[in-house]
């Protein structure tokens, strides 16, 4: 390969990484998820979220709980930006896990850019006494 396709190429790559940068700079970004058990396989759900909530057309708008399939296991929609709250908490209760399911997602949405590609992992397994908190691994707050 030539010097001037290699700088093309180069270019074409940073191109690419900028532009997928900037795509998902705005996603929603998943800082915490606290459950606390009501017996029966039954949990209530925190999740703390953070989004730069622009308005109407652009704000976090829901976030779930899934399995490792990708059953959705609860659903919570977010009716309104959050624009002067970041980053902030709701919740979800009376949320069935199957038996035999120890590891369940949770997923969060905007208005804009879909389902973020950080799910945070919560393995169930660790609760102790009936509540689990969960923190992402990453320095993901923008």
């Amino acid at each position: 390969m030539n010097t001037s396709c290699k700088k093309a190429a180069l270019a074409a790559g940073l191109f690419a990484l900028i532009v997928f940068s900037a795509a998902n700079a705005d996603e929603v970004n998943i800082i915490a998820a606290d459950f606390t058990g009501s017996g029966d396989n039954r949990w209530t759900i925190d999740v703390t979220l953070k989004h730069h909530d622009t308005g109407w057309d652009h704000y976090a708008d829901n976030w779930r709980v899934v399995d490792p399939k990708g059953n959705v296991l609860g659903n919570r929609v977010l009716y309104h930006p959050h624009i002067t709250e970041q980053p902030f908490t709701r919740s979800l209760s009376d949320v069935k896990i199957p038996e035999g399911i120890t590891t369940v997602y949770i997923e969060a949405h905007d208005k804009l850019h879909g389902w973020t590609h950080n799910r945070l992992p919560v393995d169930i397994s660790k609760a102790r006494e009936g509540h689990l908190r969960v923190e992402a691994e990453r320095d993901i707050i923008r």
